[in-house]
């Protein structure tokens, strides 16, 4: 049944690239960047090979530690797990739970992410090569400390399923999620400011090597400095990991093979929301279920969510107030082109559209319109802020025209975008930072090629806005102010008309994409 389980596996890999040209290109390129990392860190652990102990069992116990806690805890908030061979669908067959378990963590290693950890986890064992019995240690500490990995992590997510159903724990997951990402700047600032040494990085190591991460990776330095005791040790903490990950990972398939977790839906509110305030018109109907969409589901509030949060990381990258006067014209294009994705994410629901017979126009003027709703006064709001902070009231006329006509722009080259193309997003009541497996090239490829239309349409308000801001000059600024205006208003017509004419003919197409994307 093992070897069934890691057929199947292989079986499923090679069909998912028969089933685009682009996702054999795409599995390509992931291979080559991954394998390209895999040779920085294979070359730098030869060097780190000829240098002495005490820097071998740094770095080798940081590199280790950090793929297990990749394993364990990336899953959770950013790309989600496999979902090709999950145990709730072995639900009806007679399969040995300790089968089970062994196929599923062998076939987790049946991928470009689990061949190169497994290529990097060796190498922090070869690495002793210098040391024969340090060596030979250290290739079983990465065996366990692998095991440790695949198992823990599968063993983190099995144990958090029954959490993660929960609508309101979704929803936390993901905005700590967003709060982790948006920390991530602040923190590496913090720890340039701190003066880092080798001493720094030998006394982490010494926390972790008592712990389920580091414990396998310090066995063989144990070894090489002569405390063979201390290495039994280190592997009878990665032993006992792996022991209690498995078994936390089987409870966890029989509960879900008996009672799978099922996704707690949005609870029924009184009332019909906006619904009853919007008139009772194909474009009110459209722009009060894409305003309920906005509020009420995690995919788009996470989108909005993040939206407050780019001054700031604009404030770190930069670390100046020149680059932060581009937080409003920043946040006003990512709000706009969030639109692009909105009949990806109505999923099987663009029936209703659809089968209405909702024209194209109305479809993509109500959808701007929602958006807009709640994204437009938090960019104004943005870039009035962002100028007050830095000084540049004056130049506010400007940077209100560059924020519209951004904006504008955005609206329409989304609206046209979506009626063109349909990607694999995350379905509802799944983790927002999800990546839905069979994402293609050409999703990719169409989204960097609508990016550079909507940043080539700005051009005509925001070149003036910048010289306007570089020279101080207020007259520039109103004009600016006045080219915004109109390049908002035009570009989100001239959207809204193309993209409704593309949506009345391919509207059917689109649906059946979206479908077999669900």
């Amino acid at each position: 049944m093992v070897a069934h389980l890691v057929r199947l596996k292989l079986a499923l890999l090679r069909n998912g690239l028969r089933r685009s040209p682009w996702q054999v290109v795409g599995m390509v390129f992931g291979l080559l960047y991954g394998l390209g990392i895999a040779a920085l860190v294979v070359s730098a652990m030869v060097a780190v090979s000829l240098q002495d102990v005490a820097l071998q069992r740094t770095v080798t116990v940081m590199l280790g530690s950090l793929l297990v806690a990749g394993w364990w805890f990336v899953p959770l908030l950013a790309f989600g797990v496999d979902a090709t061979l999950d145990p709730e669908r072995f639900a009806t067959f007679a399969i040995p739970r300790s089968s089970l378990v062994v196929g599923l963590s062998i076939a987790a290693l049946l991928g470009v992410m689990g061949v190169l950890t497994t290529i990097v986890a060796l190498s922090t064992g070869l690495a002793w090569w210098k040391h024969p019995l340090a060596m030979l240690v250290g290739l079983v500490g990465a065996v366990l400390g692998l095991g440790v990995a695949v198992v823990g992590g599968r063993a983190v997510v099995a144990a958090a399923a029954p959490l993660v159903a929960r609508r309101r724990a979704r929803e936390l997951t993901a905005a700590l999620a967003v709060l982790a990402v948006a920390s991530i700047g602040p923190v590496l600032s913090g720890i340039t400011s701190v003066r880092l040494d080798r001493d720094t990085f030998a006394g982490v190591v010494d926390v972790l090597v008592w712990t389920p991460f580091g414990a396998p990776w310090g066995a063989a330095g144990d070894v090489a400095q002569g405390h063979p005791l201390l290495a039994l040790a280190r592997l009878a903490i990665a032993v006992a990991t792996l022991a209690l990950a498995l078994v936390v990972w089987d409870r966890a398939i029989s509960r879900s093979l008996v009672s799978p977790p099922r996704r707690e839906a949005a609870g029924a509110r009184a009332g019909l929301g906006p619904f009853s305030r919007l008139p009772a018109t194909p474009l009110g109907a459209v722009t009060a279920r894409c305003l309920v969409y906005w509020v009420r589901d995690p995919r788009y509030a996470m989108a909005v969510a993040i939206v407050p949060i780019i001054p700031v990381l604009l404030w770190v990258v930069g670390r100046g107030e020149g680059i932060l006067l581009f937080a409003g014209p920043f946040a006003a294009f990512v709000c706009g082109w969030g639109v692009s994705s909105d009949v990806s994410y109505d999923g099987s629901a663009f029936w209703t559209h659809v089968s209405a017979g909702v024209r194209g126009r109305v479809d993509r003027l109500g959808r701007v319109l929602a958006s807009a709703t709640l994204s437009a006064p938090i960019v104004l709001a943005i870039t009035v802020v962002t100028a007050a902070v830095t000084g540049h009231v004056a130049d506010l006329p400007a940077l209100l025209g560059a924020t519209l006509g951004v904006l504008g722009a955005a609206y329409g080259g989304a609206s046209i975008m979506s009626a063109l193309v349909v990607q694999p997003v995350q379905q509802p009541g799944e983790n927002p930072f999800a990546t839905r497996q069979g994402a293609s090239m050409s999703a990719m490829l169409s989204q960097m090629v609508g990016s550079f239309a909507v940043m080539a349409a700005t051009l005509p308000v925001v070149v003036p806005a910048w010289v306007a801001v570089a020279t101080s000059s207020a007259l520039l600024g109103w004009i600016a102010l006045a080219v915004g205006a109109v390049v908002c208003g035009a570009c989100v017509v001239v959207g809204v008309r193309v993209g409704g004419r593309l949506l009345d003919q391919r509207a059917p197409v689109l649906l059946q994409r979206v479908i077999a994307f669900a």
